[in-house]
């Protein structure tokens, strides 16, 4: 290790980095099938297709404080697809805020991880969505009071291509540079698929960035599966200092099994326990080859 340049150890330190988020997202992807396959049906796709983003922010960005939720100096999220909800609850359980075991509670009775993510409900999760559209209103409120509060916390907002068809968001996207919003990030989970089928035939999209763009948002689109543009991404609004940032992930929905990705079937999806075994085989062997990608280098 002496020999090698600091510039060398440093290259070494950021891949680890990277390894270890890939890693922490095949796990959250492990855990999401679990609690599927444990009630048998839940919503898989978009909550497969957003968990490279989950890593990136519970293991790299947000500030945030397992033993103390509501911690004032943390960073929020605002999940407005809040149907993604059990790829949230796993990163959080991941991360500390709640025992793992109780991840098998998902949808019973009683429990405290409802299909839609709620903040009465569930430790780390700071904004109740479900209602499309509504969480992206939250979000930018939320940005604004604490900009007025002048707190250095920043907001990030999780959108799904589908629900872009919501007028509330466009009211957002007109509000958010109004008020230069630059504390707020928000993301497109944009994998082409909703709830009645490809985006493009029920209201297509376009150009997103181009969009968000010229209503006055810094604007990227990225590969919405590779962590370190994930990373550099956010990175990048973060230096922005006058307007709210827009980042368009490329997607692709039910990502990291063969059984879910790329189906508009996935939106809401039955798991079987052979359906589990054969997706925790393929995670884990995906797990393996990111190991291996260490032990090559």
């Amino acid at each position: 290790m002496n020999d090698l340049k600091e510039q060398e150890v440093n290259d070494m330190l950021e891949k680890e980095q990277i390894r270890e988020l890939k890693r922490f997202s095949k796990r959250i992807q492990m855990e999401v099938m679990k609690m599927i396959a444990e009630i048998g049906v839940g919503h898989l796709g978009g909550s497969l297709s957003i968990t490279d983003l989950l890593a990136v922010l519970y293991g790299a960005e947000m500030k945030y404080d397992p033993k103390n939720p509501r911690w004032e100096g943390r960073d929020w999220l605002v999940v407005s697809k809040g149907h993604s909800g059990p790829a949230v609850y796993a990163a959080l359980a991941l991360k500390g805020f709640m025992p793992m075991s109780r991840l098998a509670t998902l949808n019973r009775p009683g429990t405290d991880l409802p299909s839609h993510c709620d903040r009465n409900h569930t430790p780390g999760i700071d904004m109740t969505t479900g209602s499309l559209g509504q969480g992206a209103s939250s979000a930018a409120g939320i940005a604004l009071a604490h900009k007025m509060d002048g707190k250095k916390n920043r907001i990030y907002l999780v959108l799904g291509d589908g629900e872009l068809d919501e007028g509330q968001v466009w009211e957002m996207a007109l509000f958010a540079p109004q008020h230069r919003l630059s504390n707020l990030t928000a993301f497109v989970d944009y994998n082409r698929l909703q709830l009645d089928g490809p985006t493009d035939e029920i209201c297509a999209l376009g150009d997103i960035a181009a969009k968000f763009r010229e209503f006055g948002w810094y604007a990227q689109s990225i590969d919405g599966h590779d962590v370190s543009a994930v990373y550099e991404a956010i990175e990048k609004a973060k230096k922005e200092s006058e307007k709210p940032s827009m980042i368009v992930l490329n997607t692709i929905k039910g990502n990291g099994w063969s059984g879910s990705a790329g189906r508009a079937s996935c939106h809401n999806q039955t798991v079987s326990k052979e359906q589990l075994a054969d997706a925790l085989r393929e995670m884990e062997a995906a797990l393996k080859e990111i190991e291996e990608e260490g032990e090559n280098e």
